[in-house]
């Protein structure tokens, strides 16, 4: 492709034909602020933060939204970009609500930043009437959403739209009453939103929030009478540094669990305990399903089979692919196997009171905190998860506790449902969970590793939307003969857009896969609404890597090996799919209206 040559500041720069004066501005080393720009998603333009001066140019252009041209002449800080910058964030901030000291994202707001970057006259700007006129919907059991606070820069529109195929939010009035409303101005719990938290990920203010559990989590370390325990998903340990002063794609497992403590927990335990646990009893639903279906001829048993792990992909195939319902795997979440396990499993061997125990769960999304409170999640007789925090919520309790994070010496979990293997790690990453199950599924088939380098399934890691991967089973045991020659067909996908396009080519016949993997989230759970922002692609890699490092160091790496899963199904569950673990473990869900 032909590069062009422009200059910046005077400074010569060459870049690639199709590229923005943005991303030329950035190749030179040159800061240009942006609001509404987000490298996720499409280019938009509206903010006009962002805007320079080009020669010869009768007006100030975008730069996020221009494209290059041979002998451009950019000016990043004339006299006129200045202004107009400065006249743009004091209009934003007039209508702005701005109570920055009690705000949620104070000192993490896009907005803030500029303003004390860019802010400098003693003008008074009158706030315009729409600041008169706002409302504070906090119906959603995951996510706050402030009008106050909007800048209507529609990247939260743009990301339900284009990542996640939902359309909650939209643009809704024009002019001074133009503001961004969940769908026909309905409240957001009764909206078609999958809580994914990815509007709460790319907002530059404090206008989409998740809610917040750690007022409620403090009163529960704090009295007496309450043991509480914690569980840690995959993902959180490789994001956590990020809001402690790390660069991205730093592990902090041992930190994390050393912070954990200080702050007061009864017992830190491990979420992948439980994603070990799912690996046994998702891969024996699949394998029972290929059974049934290749040698019984049952036409009940739906294939292809789909995981269950995501909470923002069930409520999405809930409302919008309702008759595969049928298709999804019957167990519950890690975290909701370990909410029910931790009020009779762990309660038994602690012998404690379950009503006494205060089960609290660390993750790097949102959509958890909807799937703690669903109706179906309270098997053990209680409700199973109590309080869900997210990555940045337990970042904050760290720095609210004062402990100095860098400095803490590494510590192990504690023991009952605090040992795992590499395969649970890498539930975090997409195309983690189907690994996984992969690697104990065939090892249970044949009686041998999978046939990768290192248990290393490379066809299942990666950042395409959708990834397809096939394995032929060769020298079965005896018990799955009728596997012999198979080829297992499997597909994974990240996003709900890439989600919709597997479900769609599943519908109308295009695809026979065998097993599917869909997490809601861009990169897996790794970039999930409540992990710690900025996200960009490059982030979300650093992370990937980080997960398949701490992988490749754990002493065991397949699902089946863990002995505690071992222990715990000789001690209580029996069997994958037995009458204690059906109880405990699974579930099934419901059709929800698309409107």
């Amino acid at each position: 492709m032909q590069n062009i040559r422009l200059t910046i500041n005077s400074i010569p720069v060459e870049i690639e034909a199709g590229k923005t004066i943005l991303d030329a501005a950035k190749k030179a080393g040159i800061s240009i602020p942006t609001l509404c720009h987000h490298p996720d998603l499409c280019v938009a333009g509206n903010c006009r933060v962002c805007v320079v001066e080009q020669l010869g140019a009768r007006t100030l252009q975008a730069s996020c939204a221009v494209p290059v041209s041979e002998g451009m002449e950019i000016s990043t800080n004339s006299a006129k970009v200045q202004r107009a910058r400065r006249d743009i964030l004091e209009l934003l901030l007039s209508e702005h609500r701005s109570d920055c000291v009690n705000c949620y994202k104070n000192n993490q707001c896009e907005l803030q930043e500029l303003a004390a970057k860019y802010v400098f006259s003693s003008s008074e700007l009158i706030p315009l009437p729409a600041l008169q006129h706002y409302s504070i919907d906090a119906s959603s059991s995951s996510i706050i959403k402030d009008d106050s606070k909007c800048i209507r820069c529609q990247r939260c529109v743009r990301t339900c739209s284009q990542l996640q195929h939902i359309s909650a939010l939209a643009v809704a009035n024009k002019g001074s009453e133009q503001k961004i409303s969940a769908f026909m101005d309905k409240p957001m719990a009764n909206v078609v939103c999958t809580n994914c938290g990815q509007c709460v990920n790319r907002c530059p203010t404090g206008a989409l929030t998740e809610r917040n559990y750690i007022t409620e989590v403090m009163h529960a370390l704090h009295d007496k009478n309450k043991h509480v325990v914690v569980q840690t998903a995959p993902a959180v340990r490789i994001a956590l540094g990020e809001g402690l002063g790390f660069a991205p794609g730093e592990r902090v497992t041992g930190k994390m669990v050393a912070a954990l403590k200080q702050l007061g927990f009864d017992a830190v335990l491990d979420t992948d305990f439980t994603a070990d646990l799912t690996i046994m009893e998702e891969g024996t639903e699949l394998l029972t399903r290929l059974k049934k279906v290749l040698v019984d001829g049952d036409t009940q048993s739906a294939l292809p089979m789909t995981t269950s792990c995501s909470p923002g992909w069930i409520k999405f195939i809930e409302h919008k692919f309702p008759e595969f319902l049928p298709n999804v795997s019957t167990c519950k979440s890690p975290q909701q196997m370990f909410g029910a396990l931790a009020k009779t499993y762990y309660a038994q061997k602690r012998k404690l009171d379950p009503a006494n125990i205060v089960s609290v769960s660390v993750m790097p999304c949102t959509a958890k905190k909807y799937e703690a409170d669903r109706p179906e999640m309270r098997d053990s007789g209680f409700k199973d998860v109590d309080y869900v925090l997210t990555t940045r919520e337990l970042a904050r309790m760290i720095k609210m506790a004062g402990i100095d994070f860098s400095a803490l010496a590494d510590l192990s979990y504690d023991s009952i449902m605090g040992t795992s293997t590499g395969a649970a790690v890498i539930f975090g990453a997409t195309g983690g969970v189907m690994e996984a199950a992969l690697r104990t599924a065939y090892e249970i088939i044949t009686g041998r590793e999978v046939p990768f380098e290192n248990l290393n399934i490379q066809p299942a890691r990666g950042m395409e939307g959708v990834r397809e991967a096939a394995v032929k089973i060769e020298g079965c045991e005896d018990n799955w003969k009728f596997l012999e020659g198979a080829v297992l067909k499997v597909a994974i996908a990240h996003g709900l857009t890439n989600a919709y396009k597997v479900m769609q080519a599943v519908k109308e016949g295009r695809a026979d896969y065998h097993f599917i993997e869909v997490m809601a989230c861009p990169g897996g759970c790794l970039g999930g609404g409540g992990q710690p922002m900025p996200t960009s692609a490059e982030i979300r890699q650093k992370r990937a890597e980080a997960i398949y490092a701490e992988d490749a160091g754990m002493p065991l790496r397949k699902s089946h090996q863990n002995p505690e899963i071992l222990a715990i199904y000789d001690e209580f569950l029996e069997k994958p799919l037995g009458h204690q673990s059906h109880k405990l473990l699974h579930t099934v869900y419901v059709e929800r209206d698309w409107n």
